[in-house]
């Protein structure tokens, strides 16, 4: 089968396009034809070897890739509730590949497409994971620095679902996309601490693009045990907890699953890519200003 690999840490150079041998599912596993593949930057930054003590690699070549949608062709023993056939999208490992291994997986919801399931799962579940952890409750607010992107769509929209208000900072050219998800939208640059302050009080606040803006959401919260970041590995020098532990992927995908299922979220596909253009899709999801998710394409729905 075709899978993107790299046989060195470093850029997006380093991918390519190679022949390995069929992955098969283990205890509590499935596998599945993969249709879609979600672009993450855990993706680059395993790539980049940034990330190894979370993301061992026994050896290399490896594959790349962690999210997936496609079609279930291999049930491991254990595994109740999903047979062949059955449409899913999940969480695995090499899923930039025309099979995968999942580890975590819900069925798709009816008119959902792969390419926008293969965006989901570890953004909802970071989402679902970093708004229980920093405490926000209905009837307070929320300020969202760097809401545009995946993560950033899934979590306005579950605030909102909620009941929460969400103050959503992103550029100039991403403010419509953010009062069209239901948040109150602020520019970034010069001045942005005012322009949030205008807009409202901050309850509690969340970091998803580490630009360096630590100082000032501990001071719009007043507290740094209100902040939470996922981006910015100094944050604890700012008393700021550091959320990259993955919780609970499964549940995550099946609350995932029935909010899609209700019409309370939706996370654009902002661009799809070929499996041999998956070097541009990192190079583009490293680069930032993301709308929505990007996502490659193995093969045609």
């Amino acid at each position: 089968m075709r899978r993107m690999s790299f046989a060195e840490f470093g850029g997006p150079d380093v991918l390519y396009v190679e022949d390995v041998e069929e992955p098969h599912a283990g205890p509590g596993q499935i596998r599945v034809a993969v249709r879609a593949a979600g672009v993450n930057p855990a993706d680059w930054r395993v790539r980049e070897g940034q990330v190894l003590k979370a993301h061992p690699l026994q050896r290399l070549p490896a594959g790349t890739g962690q999210d997936a949608a496609g079609v279930v062709d291999e049930v491991g023993e254990g595994v109740e509730g999903v047979e062949t056939g059955d449409r899913v999208f999940g969480r695995g490992s090499a899923t930039y590949a025309e099979f995968a291994v999942l580890s975590a997986w819900t069925r798709m919801p009816e008119g959902l497409t792969f390419e926008e399931a293969a965006g989901y799962p570890s953004v909802v579940e970071t989402a679902l994971r970093i708004l229980r952890e920093v405490g926000v409750r209905p009837g307070q607010t929320l300020l969202v620095s760097g809401a545009s992107g995946g993560v950033g769509s899934a979590v306005l929209q579950i605030a909102r679902d909620r009941g929460i208000t969400v103050i959503g900072t992103a550029g100039a050219a991403n403010q419509e996309y953010l009062r069209d998800l239901g948040a109150l939208a602020a520019t970034y640059g010069e001045g942005w601490v005012e322009r949030v302050r205008r807009l409202g009080r901050v309850d509690a606040a969340l970091d998803l693009a580490g630009s360096g803006v630590i100082r000032e959401l501990v001071e719009l919260t007043g507290d740094p045990e209100k902040v939470i970041s996922i981006a910015d590995l100094g944050a604890p020098e700012f008393g700021v907890r550091f959320a990259g532990v993955t919780g609970d992927v499964p549940a995550a995908l099946a609350e995932a699953a029935g909010l899609i299922a209700r019409g309370k979220l939706h996370i654009p596909v902002e661009k799809a890519y070929p499996l041999a253009e998956a070097a541009a899709a990192q190079a583009d999801s490293q680069a930032g200003h993301t709308r929505g998710r990007r996502v490659v394409v193995v093969r045609a729905d």
